[in-house]
């Protein structure tokens, strides 16, 4: 795999690790550390950290002989990177014939992704229900492919799950996660022979903004809505 260059911020993996984060940045940030050693090294800082405050602050209160149960109940606690997800469900996703393996946290919602179906030039999208939490979808970028320029009326998520495509912000690969809002204006695409799959996570509609794509602002809840 290549090198992860673009990762959550710590705030968003320390509400993470906490429970105190949005379901939908939760879900893509446990997607991102199935991929990134490095995240998953931070997270387990984090809660070594929360579980020695919370030992600290039980203590004042405890007595003596409940002190070792109570350790032994916050150290139990299992880790992200230990979270199982069963056999049963699918690894990987397909398109026209082509498997592109999924992170551990998204194996368990291929069954509950949409028809493909083809966008403007190469793109394609596959809808994912996540039960409300924002709306979500696979996009693939073929060879050639790209997002019209745009903003956001809300926050984009994404996550690199095969090859590369840049934006005209940065240039991203397998692993990298990107957070954007209305303060970014970009356009992806990729060059990659093996063009790109992504999963993202928007809020709101996007905000085409250059050329004729502005006349696809009436029709934005179409793409990755």
């Amino acid at each position: 795999m290549s090198k992860i260059n673009f990762h959550p911020d710590h705030s968003h993996l320390l509400a993470f690790a906490t429970g105190e984060g949005q379901p939908g940045t939760n879900l893509m940030v446990s997607a991102h550390l199935d991929l990134c050693p490095m995240c998953r090294e931070k997270v387990r800082e984090i809660e070594a950290q929360q579980a020695h405050s919370e030992i600290e602050i039980a203590a004042l209160d405890m007595m003596p002989g409940n002190y070792a149960a109570m350790l032994n109940s916050i150290m139990a606690k299992p880790l992200v990177a230990d979270d199982v997800i069963g056999a049963s469900y699918p690894k990987t996703i397909e398109l026209d014939g082509r498997h592109f393996a999924l992170p551990r946290t998204l194996q368990r919602y291929v069954h509950k992704t949409g028809n493909w179906s083809r966008l403007v030039g190469k793109l394609w999208q596959a809808p994912v229900d996540l039960g409300g939490v924002g709306s979500a979808h696979f996009i693939y970028m073929e060879k050639g492919g790209r997002v019209p320029e745009h903003t956001h009326r809300g926050s984009e998520l994404t996550l690199v799950l095969d090859g590369e495509f840049s934006d005209g912000l940065n240039h991203y690969e397998t692993g990298d996660m990107t957070f954007l809002d209305g303060r970014h204006q970009h356009t992806p695409m990729s060059d990659a022979d093996e063009g790109c799959l992504v999963f993202s996570l928007v809020d709101k509609p996007l905000h085409f903004t250059s050329g004729l794509a502005r006349l696809l602002n009436p029709f934005s809840h179409l793409f990755m809505k």
